[in-house]
């Protein structure tokens, strides 16, 4: 099938090669146009420059072979489907296997041509040397030479091989028009940028490895700054083209409310508050990200921003992830703010059930009864309307999506102040990237008194002795959690090791904890049942908390002084991390306990890691170097795809170019003329998120 005028837009059914049978399998790999095609880069290269003679083949060395396919067979075990051969050439031979791709036998024939890339191991049960680790293959017609060079190797599916794939690109390539520039010829030429259409070409067919450093790294750029310049196109369009709310200096309320706190600011707490209190006072709207480890105190500073506000003459809006934060929130805020006439207000399921009780509510906010409002998404329904609102907080920001918190800004006649708080970590490239659109402080010191939790990996073996030590801490009057990866076994995971909540809460309660007073919270409980087993482990009725990681984010229990995490191996780095946040709150010394018996690899770096260190922020850096950038942008974002070829670790140096480049361009009243050409390549590769910027 074919179309005579070329369209990136139109369908990838109309390159030769494809068609609709084939279109409608890479819909399965998100390929619908052809530029999805284009875009769909090679994961790694296979160096077929030079050809291996089999009697050269090595173990544990990848080579290129070329030969004739013999003996042929298909051999089943209970786990396995396996396919051999034997590849000979003019110097020898060797066996050739492939694993579960029994439908390979109606490819391969007795006096089959092919060549193979693949990587060389001696195979224990025939005793001899095997390529079976095959990245690649392809049968060679009679007499067809072969062209060598570096081979693209794609993400493909069972139906779409890696033939079929070099063969579209590069039919794609051929009927592709140049493609235009889209950076402006200043940035090219001070980073020295390799052309487009050269480095589009090149990415999939490279001439040399030296070349394709070049073109990855121009591809890279790319995505890096389009992203870049989006991410500040949003932050343009909020700030710079919107006038917000103008604060004063601090004033008599702020400074009674601050000489009353019953502790001292560590220093990064008086810094973000100073940064925060100074974005307030400028008639641009405030948007600021407060990162601060687990316990570091970001709360506070939050509290005092609402008062600036408030003193002067607006309402701010606190929203929390969970019922029982909201409340924590609530009484805290109460305790420490009603003896200077602020007014503050809780919104949330148990409240807004009772008509009486969420109409009152209402009716408050609206005629400016309430002060303060802190609450849960129960903060967005469209009944809640706010007389004055001028500061509009996050907290837990990554549990809220993007619309959720736009939402809760649009409550407001102006544009409100915000400021979303995280205690997740986030590591200094994912936040270049991800929250390019907002300013971002650090809360790295921990208050005085914060003892460090002490963190061991003990094996399944010694599981008995862990849960002794619990016990006789909880003798002592502390309260201690036990969290899970699973709630419960499902029919394909009967047989792993993977512990699940409900049959670690069934040994436990009527095993070791019989006679002690223990429940079980997950995912699949209500919501209010949830928050009064929250509440009883809180009021200390509860002393043994069984969980999944609902109780990542949760309320403080200064007297939880152990958590042991089952199967640690099945977290990440962060996620440890925030589970042993909970932990720790109050002047006993407290304890992490891992269980595993994954010592090897990256989880056994992970668990490693955690024994090392209480640093947040270096575990969230050496979580990204060991699992990968993962979906840094997804609708919890910014509805930004994932990067198809940049890697924000790898590519750091690139990334800070990009951002750096893109500053200087949006910021540029020269350049204003060149956004609409932006827009519509940032359209093109994400969507129709940037479609919607305002650029007048």
């Amino acid at each position: 099938m074919s179309k005579t005028e070329f369209e990136f837009t139109d369908s990838v059914m109309y390159v030769k090669g494809v068609g609709p049978n084939r279109a409608k399998a890479l819909e399965k790999l998100k390929i619908f146009t052809m530029y999805d095609l284009l875009t769909h880069y090679p994961r790694t290269y296979d160096d077929q420059r030079y050809i291996t003679p089999i009697s050269q083949a090595r173990i544990d060395e990848q080579g290129v072979f070329i030969g004739t396919l013999y003996n042929i067979n298909l051999r089943e075990t209970s786990r396995l489907k396996i396919l051999s051969a034997t590849l000979s050439d003019s110097s020898g031979s060797i066996k050739v296997m492939w694993f579960n791709q029994e439908y390979l036998q109606k490819k391969l024939f007795t006096g089959t041509r092919i060549m193979i890339v693949g990587k060389v191991k001696f195979d224990t049960w025939n005793g001899c040397l095997a390529i079976n680790q095959i990245n690649s293959f392809a049968i060679l017609e009679p007499g067809e030479k072969v062209t060598l060079g570096l081979k693209p190797v794609y993400p493909a599916t069972a139906t779409i091989n890696q033939s079929v794939f070099r063969t579209a690109i590069q039919n794609l390539l051929e009927k592709m028009p140049p493609i235009k520039e889209i950076l402006p010829a200043q940035i090219l030429k001070k980073l020295n940028l390799m052309p487009l259409d050269t480095a589009m070409r090149q990415i999939h067919f490279p001439k040399d490895a030296a070349t394709l450093g070049q073109a990855r790294r121009r591809l890279a750029f790319d995505e890096l700054f389009l992203i870049q310049c989006g991410l500040m196109l949003i932050k343009r369009q909020n700030t710079e083209q919107k006038l917000g709310i103008t604060c004063k200096k601090n004033g008599a309320l702020v400074k009674k409310v601050f000489e009353s706190l019953p502790f001292t600011l560590t220093d990064d707490q008086l810094k973000t508050f100073k940064t925060v209190a100074q974005d307030m006072e400028s008639s641009l709207p405030m948007r600021r990200l407060i990162q601060g480890d687990v316990g570091s105190g970001k709360t506070v500073v939050a509290m005092l921003a609402l008062v600036k506000v408030v003193e002067n003459g607006w309402q701010g809006a606190l929203m929390a992830p969970t019922e029982i934060l909201a409340v924590q929130h609530y009484n805290t805020f109460t305790q420490m703010l009603e003896k200077f006439g602020i007014r503050i207000g809780l919104l949330s399921a148990k409240v807004t059930r009772y008509k009486k009780t969420r109409e009152e509510n209402y009716s408050k906010i609206a005629n400016h009864e309430f002060d303060i409002v802190i609450g849960t998404h129960a903060l967005i329904q469209d009944a809640v309307q706010f007389a004055k609102l001028g500061l509009v907080i996050t907290d837990e920001q990554h549990r809220f999506g993007v619309t959720q918190r736009a939402n809760l800004g649009k409550k407001s006649e102006v544009v409100p102040d915000m400021i979303v708080m995280t205690a997740t970590p986030i590591p200094r490239t994912m936040t270049l990237t991800v929250y390019g659109d907002l300013n971002v402080s650090l809360i790295k010191q921990m208050p005085p008194g914060r003892k460090p939790i002490k963190t061991s990996v003990k094996t399944v073996r010694s599981r008995k002795t862990v849960y002794e030590f619990v016990r006789s801490e909880i003798l002592k009057g502390r309260q201690a959690y036990v969290v899970c990866p699973l709630i419960e076994r499902s029919e394909s995971e009967r047989f792993n090791s993977v512990d699940p909540a409900t049959e670690i809460y069934e040994m436990l309660s009527r095993g070791i904890f019989k006679d002690i007073s223990c429940a079980l919270i997950h995912g699949k409980i209500n919501p209010l049942e949830k928050d009064e087993i929250m509440t009883r482990f809180h009021d200390g009725k509860i002393k043994l908390l069984v969980s999944t990681t609902v109780i990542e984010v949760g309320v403080d229990v200064p007297n939880a002084t152990v958590m042991v995490i089952e199967n640690a191996e099945r977290f990440g780095l962060s996620q440890l991390h925030q589970l042993r946040g909970r932990v720790g709150r109050g002047s006993e010394k407290s304890y992490c306990i891992l269980i595993s018996d994954s010592k090897q690899g990256a989880a056994g770096a992970r668990l490693d890691l955690m024994e090392s260190t209480n640093n947040g922020f270096e575990l969230a850096e050496e979580d990204l170097k060991l699992r990968g950038p993962g979906q840094f942008f997804g609708e919890s974002q910014h509805g930004l795809p994932d990067l198809k070829i940049a890697n924000v670790f790898r590519d750091i140096e690139t990334l800070i170019e990009a951002r750096n480049a893109a500053e200087t361009f949006v910021t540029s009243e020269s350049d204003l003329s060149y956004f609409a050409g932006l827009r519509k390549n940032l359209a093109l590769a994400y969507g129709d998120k940037f479609n919607q910027i305002n650029l007048a």
